[in-house]
């Protein structure tokens, strides 16, 4: 366990400490790894509910006359389709086209948009918008970093709202759609959403108030036979759904199209980052494309490892652990279009000089919940 003296600390860490939890550096923060184990809060995830502090992800504001129009203009999904009271998952690119940051755009007003991205890059997001802003096109916006403003507590699997119901929170609410409540007296902002490809919500509670909220949480879980889980589970639930994550599966050196979020992409709109290159890239077709990898015999796929079809190299993987769900080692992986390799393929994978089998496969590896 480290003590995480050079690493930035969240609002729940004595809570985490008292419950035993395994402690590692992510993003930057010292978070809770497991606390029962990582197989165990994953299966208790997908059969009941797990409770995750998620308080290291970013958060920031663009605030100010035509907010929402300025970020639509910068951010590539199309804020267009939703309004007040809904979120969506958007990126923030490059003018290459690579991928500064995957992240939730929650639309408050049309003067105001709140911004959830991953910890280690929201102060590059904030760059990339205020440089667009200092540009000409944000002229009265204020655009700031919150990042201990709110805690961020994830509630995932079949008995998420219930554990919220229990709460007299708002549990009965669409995909992607948000509401502003209070819980003893401590607002909280839910919104239905989450990285486990289980029903779920994020609840958003000032940061100095959070512990007031998870306590509350984690007595409802664990009497709905859930448990509180670390960020082993949420790697092994979002690998099991296909996910990205940022610096696996997104890069600056991995376009939208590569890994497949060209659907969080509005082609249709007159200007995002990195329009340009990502339309040419459509039009040219993607040089390689995100896969699912399930192995055939024994062993569990990592990143960085190359992908062969006979003794061509094809493609490289981007993540891999064990399923709990499959009792199976699963991965993603990046694999070159021009090699024709279809679903059900086999292809084999060097895992440290051992070649070890695996079936190209779509994703999720698991149905998903969501909705």
């Amino acid at each position: 366990m480290s003590d995480g003296s050079e690493l930035l600390h969240g609002p729940l860490e004595d809570r985490h400490r008292e419950l035993g939890a395994s402690l590692g550096e992510f993003g930057g923060w010292l978070m809770p790894v497991s606390y029962a184990g990582t197989v165990s809060e994953h299966n208790a995830t997908r059969n009941a509910v797990g409770l995750f502090d998620v308080s290291h992800l970013g958060k920031a504001l663009v605030r100010g006359p035509g907010a929402a129009e300025f970020v639509n203009a910068a951010l590539t999904n199309d804020l267009g389709r939703i309004g007040p009271g809904k979120a969506q998952y958007t990126l923030c690119c490059s003018e290459s086209g690579g991928v500064i940051d995957d992240l939730i755009a929650y639309y408050v007003a049309d003067d105001e948009i709140f911004l959830v991205p991953n910890a280690a890059n929201t102060a590059a997001v904030v760059a990339a918008l205020r440089a667009a802003a200092e540009a000409g096109s944000g002229a009265g916006l204020t655009i700031t970093g919150q990042h201990r403003a709110y805690a961020v507590l994830a509630v995932q699997g079949p008995a998420s709202a219930g554990v919220l119901g229990e709460l007299g929170l708002p549990a009965d609410m669409e995909y992607m759609a948000y509401a502003d409540a209070f819980f003893a007296g401590v607002p909280v902002r839910v919104c239905r959403s989450g990285y486990t490809g289980e029903h779920g919500y994020e609840l958003l509670p000032p940061w100095d108030s959070a512990g007031v909220v998870f306590d509350a949480l984690l007595a409802a879980v664990t009497a709905a036979g859930g448990q509180p889980a670390g960020l082993g589970a949420r790697d092994t639930l979002r690998t099991e759904m296909g996910y990205p994550l940022h610096g696996h599966e997104l890069s600056l050196d991995i376009s939208p199209l590569q890994a497949r979020c060209g659907w969080a992409v509005g082609w249709q709109k007159s200007a995002f980052f990195g329009r340009d290159a990502l339309l040419t890239e459509k039009a040219a077709g993607p040089r390689r494309l995100l896969r699912g990898l399930r192995m055939v015999g024994r062993g569990v796929l990592r990143p960085g490892l190359t992908v062969l079809a006979g003794d061509a190299p094809v493609g490289i993987t981007t993540s891999g652990t064990f399923s709990p769900t499959l009792q199976a080692g699963i991965g993603l992986a990046l694999i070159d279009t021009g090699a024709g390799i279809e679903d059900g393929r086999r292809v084999t994978v060097d895992l440290r000089g051992r070649p070890a089998e695996c079936e190209v496969v779509r994703t999720p590896f698991v149905a998903a919940k969501t909705h």
